[in-house]
């Protein structure tokens, strides 16, 4: 009987491993027994994130201290997880940010850092692991985690810069799924709705958010733990082959409306 979604014998890099969706989606591919790099700036996060992992699934694992922003950082990371490993099948471009202001009062530089991390950093980590690892293989899945403000606009959350680079990641998702294709590497992206995370937490715990909820979702509420993973496993999988350049909104139907 075949297993479509099984990654045993794969190494899959997780960005934002320390906290948050990061974590879970680790999870949800070291299930299907995939090795795990956690990458993340905080390294007693992602040393206790590792650990759980290789002690829950039996899986190899490996923390690297990595800020995506900083160019040689990424490059000596990629470098020190292929040395390790000798592969990289899959990246999970998970890390980001959030500045919520109106407009007229978000900062030049809330603006930059959002960009830089939510959207140069994505770029970044793909550009690297390409070059290093997946297109010397002729092989990789690339899964970029945008958001469905990257679809969309709100009105209840001001977060231009947010928009704007969660936005920037679709289109380069795009671009780059266009670039790759040709060395059997498939680029795609999720894009969440509303999951408590550390980010959101005290957004979404409020009454009047919970209320906008409602109406706003037509499931009618937030995202529970654990919910992207099966489609973090599908993009990852080799059987999503020829699966490129799309994005997926995991948002109980919010961008349908």
């Amino acid at each position: 009987m075949k297993s479509y979604f099984d990654l045993s014998g794969q190494v899959a890099v997780v960005t934002g491993c320390s906290t948050g969706l990061g974590v879970q989606m680790a999870h949800a591919l070291a299930n299907q027994g995939c090795s795990i790099v956690a990458l993340a700036r905080r390294q007693e996060k992602i040393d206790a994130v590792a650990k759980e992992l290789h002690e829950t699934y039996g899986v190899e694992t490996l923390a690297v201290r990595c800020d995506i922003t900083d160019t040689q950082m990424v490059k000596e990371a990629v470098k020190t997880i292929m040395d390790h490993f000798g592969r990289i099948d899959i990246l999970v471009n998970n890390a980001g940010t959030g500045a919520v202001a109106p407009a007229e009062d978000i900062t030049d530089d809330q603006f930059g850092n959002e960009l830089n991390i939510d959207l140069f950093g994505t770029f970044k980590m793909a550009r690297e692991v390409a070059k290093q690892a997946m297109i010397p293989a002729k092989y990789g899945r690339i899964i970029n985690i945008a958001s469905m403000y990257g679809l969309v606009g709100n009105k209840i959350a001001p977060a231009a810069p947010y928009h704007a680079a969660k936005g920037g990641v679709v289109n380069l998702t795009r671009a780059l799924a266009c670039e790759w294709g040709k060395y059997n590497i498939t680029v795609n992206a999720i894009c969440p709705g509303y999951f408590w995370t550390p980010l959101t937490k005290d957004t979404l715990d409020t009454d009047w958010f919970k209320e906008y909820a409602k109406g706003a979702i037509p499931m009618e509420r937030y995202g529970n733990e654990g919910e992207l993973d099966s489609a973090a496993i599908f993009l990852a999988s080799p059987s999503s082959s020829y699966v490129n350049g799309i994005m997926v909104p995991v948002d109980g139907g919010y961008t349908c409306m």
